[in-house]
């Protein structure tokens, strides 16, 4: 039994649908990956700001204190910008 065009035409409409819908998978997947890792790195930033906090408020060094103050604030921006960005770009 020979196929029609139609039925060739058909077969390859499903193939491409079959594909797409794939891809659509395979982004979604992709996207939620890049999530997880983004809100495992902000975690890992903020308790490492934490910890810089910490060091800052025991010194009696003020100028010590100070400075890894400062570095506690700078990371917790930079974490903030780059998982923001991070996850507008996941949308």
């Amino acid at each position: 039994m020979a196929s029609t065009p139609t039925q060739g035409a058909d077969a390859v409409e499903e193939t491409v649908e079959r594909i797409r819908e794939l891809n659509e998978q395979i982004l979604e997947a992709g996207k939620k990956a890049g999530g997880a890792y983004l809100s495992a790195y902000e975690k890992a930033l903020q308790s490492i700001a934490d910890y810089q906090e910490q060091i800052a408020q025991q010194t009696d060094v003020e100028w010590v204190s100070t400075i890894v103050d400062a570095q506690a604030r700078f990371t917790r921006e930079l974490t903030k910008l780059y998982v923001s960005t991070g996850r507008e770009l996941l949308k």
